[in-house]
């Protein structure tokens, strides 16, 4: 900082003009803007009028660093074995200078075998959806020649395990650190703190609040999106009982050769999980029993494998080592809710 002062005499009035830049948006006076305070005195010596004194200061606006994230729309809800699910965020230079922004993510909570391919993509049209362009365009790292005052929309998308289950979190941190600018398309130094006393140049100073992974006034902002498990909690069930024998008719029957047993397959799906859709059953048959083509194949039964309707196929031979085997398709299992299907065979 430069300071010019006069010492006048006598002073019998002043007047005071001050010159700065355009009016500061969010960020503030831009980095680098110099600041001029002229200073005029008029007086005068026994009523006679005297020379005006003049008198200016100048000085450089420092670079205040500030840089914000915001998750937006969190928790977001996924299913086993999807990919390319999307955490979208803001990413905010509220810096009084254009800033390269580093970008960084951290699975801060859940099982890290069962997310994965984390990766970050410029939201180019803001919708916060990972678009085909997007991907095309490829994953980024960083974020170029930010301008002070600027929001860039930025997708975070992984890929989720087959191995999740419902109810699983997974929370992600976003990092956004603020680096010198200068170059478009080169990744600038890391902007640190201006120690010791105001110089006459750009000092830095660091402005930034603390994130959820990263302290305050660290260059540097951090903020976190979940991802929330929602699947389906299946148990699959198979049971049998004797209907009749050759020997006892219906009443108390044995499990002997010629007589038909009923099998009973259930799929359940525990309360608060998600929909099970596109159920599909297979049985190959023991080589012991012989399909009973007269009560046929039901499906969409209850858990007690009645008010089921004719469905399912046999297929002859069809099975593994040429077993004969039985397919079904059930109509969607919600949660809480139990299907079956059901069918008789006989014993050789």
């Amino acid at each position: 900082m430069k300071t010019t002062k006069q010492l006048l005499g006598a002073v019998s009035a002043f007047a005071l003009v001050a010159m700065s830049s355009a009016p500061a948006m969010a960020a503030g006076t831009t980095a680098g803007t110099t600041i001029t305070n002229n200073v005029s005195v008029s007086f005068n010596v026994n009523g006679v009028a005297q020379n005006t004194q003049t008198a200016s200061n100048s000085f450089t606006v420092d670079q205040r660093v500030n840089v914000t994230v915001n998750a937006i729309t969190t928790p977001v809800s996924v299913s086993p074995n999807q990919t390319n699910r999307v955490l979208a965020f803001d990413v905010t230079n509220l810096s009084n200078s254009t800033t390269d922004l580093a970008l960084t993510t951290a699975l801060r909570s859940g099982t890290a075998a069962n997310i994965s391919n984390i990766r970050i993509f410029r939201d180019t049209n803001g919708n916060r959806q990972l678009d085909s362009n997007e991907l095309t365009a490829g994953a980024i790292t960083y974020l170029d020649e930010v301008a002070a005052d600027a929001v860039v929309a930025v997708l975070v998308v992984s890929d989720i395990s087959i191995n999740a289950v419902n109810g699983d979190n997974f929370d992600v941190a976003l990092t956004a650190a603020a680096h010198g600018a200068g170059t478009a398309g080169t990744l600038g130094s890391r902007l640190l703190a201006t120690s010791g006393a105001n110089t006459a140049g750009i000092d830095t100073v660091l402005f930034d609040g603390a994130g959820v992974s990263d302290a305050a006034n660290d260059g540097a902002f951090s903020a976190q999106g979940r991802y929330t498990v929602s699947g389906a909690v299946l148990t699959l069930a198979k049971t049998s009982r004797v209907v009749n024998d050759p020997v006892n008719g219906a009443t108390n029957p044995k499990a002997i050769p010629g007589a038909t047993v009923e099998y009973c397959i259930t799929v359940a799906n525990a309360a608060g999980a998600a929909t099970a859709t596109n159920v599909s059953l297979i049985d190959d048959l023991p080589a012991d029993v012989t399909y009973s083509s007269a009560f046929g194949i039901f499906v969409n039964g209850n858990a007690t494998c009645t008010g089921g309707t004719a469905g399912g196929t046999f297929t002859a031979n069809g099975g593994v080592s040429g077993r004969d085997r039985i397919t079904g398709a059930l109509s969607d299992v919600a949660a809480g809710q139990t299907r079956s299907l059901y069918f008789q065979v006989l014993i050789k």
